[in-house]
């Protein structure tokens, strides 16, 4: 079921949507997965910004982003993004990327940060594609042992629809 851009609905997420959330993280992720009662505390709190793609017109939930912010910091972090398998190569992961990069932008930001492992080639591909730069390497970051990569995207208020 390959899907195009014309097909999704890109939104922000409510409590309604936990259920396909945790259901979508299980699909997309063997490792650290976030579990019901985390994605509620972040829909409800003030420092996770999600945003969800819905496929048309079935509504079936095929990708989101989660951004968590602190207080003073005018960098945000893109702590997960997760497309379904069958919507992987559509361009969905870019258009949540860019969603995501958007609202951090939006909301004040300078930078948004990641991290990534190091044998995920086509989330890094699609990060430095967005101007991505690795700027930290993390030795045994993922539950597994797998060392990670640090990512950074900054911006200036000078160039507002560039990145």
């Amino acid at each position: 079921m390959k899907s195009n851009p014309s097909t999704w609905v890109i939104q922000s997420a409510t409590l309604a949507d936990v259920d396909d959330l945790v259901a979508l993280e299980a699909r997309c992720f063997d490792y650290s997965r976030m579990g019901r009662r985390s994605f509620q505390r972040l829909i409800r709190g003030s420092s996770g910004h999600f945003t969800i793609a819905r496929l048309v017109p079935t509504q079936e939930l095929v990708g989101y982003t989660l951004l968590l912010t602190r207080r003073n910091s005018q960098v945000w972090r893109l702590y997960s993004i997760a497309t379904a398998p069958e919507a992987r190569g559509t361009g969905l992961g870019r258009a949540l990327l860019e969603a995501a990069i958007n609202m951090a932008r939006e909301h004040g930001a300078r930078a948004l940060s990641l991290e990534v492992k190091v044998d995920n080639a086509g989330a890094i591909a699609l990060y430095e594609k967005l101007d991505f730069a690795v700027t930290d390497l993390l030795p045994e970051y993922y539950d597994d042992g797998t060392d990670g990569y640090r990512m950074r995207l900054s911006w200036t208020d000078a160039s507002p629809g560039n990145h």
